[in-house]
């Protein structure tokens, strides 16, 4: 699956971009550097072992380790220490963002109730868009019956895109489902 969506990339993709933003080199295409998924779990301050169902979900969703984040200070409104763990997130690059972003755009996101596609306006101004999940039942390898609590993620596509328009072209034409 990887593999169709790279190919499709550098095969389709990449001469599209080049005839319609009038680029002088294949280096000036813009492509997706990375996917970073990230689980906030501010609940986790109350009970760790929230952390550790999140960190196995994330991993079954991602096929890679993710990464405990800490507190960078403390708030005493919200009980937080600096340093206390907090969330939990993976970086994909290669063939795993590839293998994600497929799964992504043709499986999880179809499965979202009244889906009509995702915002056109979620773009940073740099060329990088950022898509917030309600719900990690989405995806297909969680298995319904095993989740203890229904969490949200963000998901952030990093490319080397100079504008939003140029990334939103990318995106569209890797198959991205736009609200049309």
């Amino acid at each position: 699956m990887a593999a169709r969506l790279k190919d499709k990339f550098l095969n389709e993709i990449t001469p599209g971009l080049i005839q319609k933003f009038n680029y002088s080199s294949v280096m000036q295409v813009p492509k997706v550097e990375k996917v970073v998924i990230n689980f906030g779990l501010g609940e986790a301050v109350a009970n760790s072992k929230i952390l550790d169902v999140a960190i196995k979900e994330l991993e079954i969703i991602s096929g890679q380790k993710p990464v405990i984040t800490r507190a960078k200070k403390s708030i005493a409104g919200f009980k937080l220490r600096e340093g206390m763990a907090i969330g939990a997130k993976v970086t994909l690059r290669g063939d795993r963002m590839y293998y994600f972003l497929d799964k992504l755009f043709n499986v999880a996101l179809p499965r979202v109730r009244d889906f009509r596609g995702v915002s056109n306006k979620s773009f940073d101004g740099r060329g990088n868009y950022t898509l917030g999940l309600k719900e990690q039942l989405i995806f297909p390898e969680i298995e319904y019956d095993k989740v203890d609590k229904v969490r949200g993620m963000d998901v952030v596509i990093v490319t080397t895109a100079k504008s939003d328009e140029e990334s939103l072209e990318l995106l569209t034409q890797l198959g991205m489902p736009f609200v049309k």
